[in-house]
């Protein structure tokens, strides 16, 4: 194999290719970047077996058909390292020579017949999902996906095809977050999703996208571009039953001026408490040592105070991937869940039980 290709498209290919490698063993394939050439379509491939992705490109002249494997983390560190100039790939027995100008690099290769390439092929029944709404949806319920839950349908989102519904949701038991989208014509299934597939989806998605999912695996594909990752297996909490049937009270509240306040006083500590009166809101941090407090003048329609207690995360979290001005908190009663609300989004948060 042999080929010319401009650095900053070998070095975005890179790049983009880091997060599927496998980076614990370097003597494992996966380890490696599978490249092929076949006239002017060259092929880059990354997976360490969980998730995985191709890209295929247009070089501008023919070179040697061919394909090679190479250390991932090491021709990137290569590469951005070189200037702006033309960098040559050629394969020389059972090495790879990254060579530009005057520099000459030899790395090894690993036997490419042995690495795990996908074929794509008797692809299941696409999802009729609209891929603007996928990907917003995901990276709205990310911050609440689990990392490291004994039950493991819990790191990951779960996209929920009712009938006549479509749920996004995710958990990490203290706060639940959901939203909702009609069901077009999507057969009735769960597809649970692990974040780290998730962080990719929605980094390297957008539009102009086919979108394909069976019990095990799902798929995305592009003119250019196909990603894959294996599916969380198992059942999903019950969450809708966490999910309060009405709420007393919804007060709406500005974004901007929740952010601030809330960042004021957990310069200290990042518990919190947010009492409500009829004319006014008080932030307070939980803390006997630290004190801190702020306070908002607004005239609320309640009637009695209460207040609510958590982390402030959770909150921030919300406020941070809010598109709305204003967003709504809705409650019963002090020391019981609450809901934050959006346009959209739904999250709703145990709260901290205090006297």
């Amino acid at each position: 194999m042999k080929f010319k290709i401009k650095k900053n498209i070998l070095d975005n290919i890179l790049t983009t290719m880091q997060p599927f490698l496998d980076k614990k063993d370097d003597s494992n394939i996966t380890s490696h970047i599978y490249m092929s050439l076949k006239d002017t379509k060259l092929l880059f491939v990354a997976t360490d077996y969980e998730i995985y992705l191709s890209k295929q490109i247009d070089i501008d002249a023919k070179g040697e058909d061919g394909e090679a494997t190479i250390n991932g983390k090491n021709f990137l560190n290569i590469i951005k390292r070189l200037n702006e100039n033309d960098i040559s790939i050629e394969t020389i027995d059972s090495k790879i020579k990254i060579k530009q100008n005057r520099s000459n690099f030899m790395l090894p290769m690993y036997d490419s017949s042995d690495f795990p390439i996908l074929m794509f092929e008797n692809l299941p029944e696409a999802l009729n999902i609209n891929p603007v709404y996928l990907v917003n949806a995901l990276q709205k319920i990310t911050p609440s996906i689990d990392t490291n839950n004994p039950k493991y349908t819990l790191n990951g989102a779960l996209i929920d095809i009712k009938s006549s519904k479509i749920n996004f949701v995710s958990t990490d038991t203290k706060r639940l977050s959901i939203i909702k989208m009609e069901n077009i014509s999507n057969e009735e299934k769960q597809i649970i999703i692990p974040k780290k597939a998730i962080e990719q989806i929605t980094k390297l998605f957008l539009d102009d996208v086919q979108i394909y999912s069976d019990e095990s695996n799902l798929t995305i594909v592009t003119d250019d571009t196909k990603f894959n990752t294996k599916l969380i297996s198992g059942d999903y909490a019950s969450y809708e039953r966490i999910i309060p049937d009405q709420f007393k009270h919804r007060i709406k509240l500005n974004k901007a001026m929740l952010i601030e306040s809330i960042k004021l006083i957990t310069i200290l500590n990042y518990e919190i408490k947010i009492e409500f009166n009829q004319d006014e809101i008080i932030f307070n941090s939980i803390d006997e040592n630290n004190k801190s407090q702020t306070k908002l003048d607004i005239k609320l329609d309640i009637d009695d105070s209460f207040y609510i207690a958590l982390n402030s995360r959770y909150i921030l979290d919300f406020l941070t991937i809010s598109s709305s001005s204003d967003i709504e908190i809705c409650f019963n009663e002090s020391n019981l869940p609450f809901m934050l609300e959006d346009e959209k989004l739904k999250t709703i948060i145990m709260p901290i039980i205090i006297d």
